[in-house]
């Protein structure tokens, strides 16, 4: 039986502190201006963040990241989210919960970089220095990942109902021709760490450069060809070559990664093409640049 999503505000916050954290209950509780979808992410005080699940979906991500984020984080070359204290099911909310420590900087979706190709670049470096961890150990592609890392055809049919449902509003045979060849460019390689999410809002920017990697909700071991979207919805051009120049990845590997960077722009298109002008005009810029790339 699903959970209901239960109503998550500063005041349940500050109940599950104080029940379960007194040490941090007189610091105040203020939501953060860009929380995120998966989790509902507040400030507590100056120096500590909790982030709550706010769906029954996204509580597996929680032990992961407390199993594997302090593990990652002395091997990468820039900060990531450092828990601080695991939370339990309490005050009516019923999934794990963490608190951690708070990265200061502004997200390159908020502030985006100065200089784009030296922002793709110390990307690509970072994303590097993540698929060489050691992965034998690492959780593989599932639930928790919501599947990124694991074969494009777990999408397959949600990816062709949105053509559909598109129809003439978009070019439906090239968006066929890409799906088809990133499903036909099968991962045959030893699994490796992807972040499952490299997305603007994940990447922390300090005076115009990449300062830090959030958000590792969905990292797992597997493909990582779901990490290269970003070379679609942020980079074009020059920036988009040098991230691709800093990653030593395989052609079929970039076609998946396409695939992945099609696949989310056209059910986003898709649910919010009719509801949401600004980002249905977003969805539809990356969905051209992933449309008219030649591989």
């Amino acid at each position: 039986m699903t959970v209901p999503t239960p109503d998550i505000t500063p005041t349940l916050v500050r109940r599950l502190i104080a029940g379960q954290f007194p040490q941090w209950a007189n610091l105040p509780v203020t939501p953060v201006a860009w929380g995120g979808w998966d989790n509902r992410t507040f400030h507590l005080g100056s120096e500590l963040l909790v982030r709550l699940p706010s769906a029954e979906g996204y509580a597996p991500q929680v032990s992961k990241e407390h199993r594997w984020l302090p593990v990652l984080a002395s091997l990468l070359p820039l900060p990531i989210p450092e828990p601080i204290a695991l939370g339990v099911p309490a005050e009516g909310y019923p999934w794990p919960w963490s608190v951690y420590g708070w990265l200061e900087e502004e997200s390159a979706l908020q502030r985006p970089p100065s200089d784009l190709t030296a922002f793709a670049m110390a990307l690509a470096k970072f994303l590097v220095a993540l698929q060489s961890i050691d992965a034998s150990a690492g959780p593989p592609p599932g639930v928790h990942s919501a599947f990124r890392g694991g074969p494009l055809t777990t999408y397959d049919r949600g990816t062709r109902q949105a053509i559909a449902d598109l129809g003439s509003d978009i070019d439906a045979q090239a968006a066929l021709e890409v799906w088809e060849m990133a499903l036909s460019a099968s991962w045959h390689s030893p699994p490796v760490w992807f972040h499952g999410d490299v997305a603007a809002g994940n990447l922390l920017v300090q005076g115009g450069r990449l300062s830090a990697v959030i958000d590792f909700g969905c990292a797992g071991v597997g493909d990582p060809a779901c990490d290269l979207s970003i070379a679609w919805t942020l980079f074009e051009g020059q920036s988009r070559q040098a991230f691709r120049a800093g990653l030593p990845l395989d052609g079929a590997t970039w076609a998946r990664g396409r695939g992945w960077a099609l696949w989310k722009a056209l059910i986003t298109l898709a649910e919010y093409r009719f509801s949401d002008e600004v980002k249905a005009a977003e969805v539809r810029r990356v969905l051209d640049e992933v449309l008219m790339e030649k591989n």
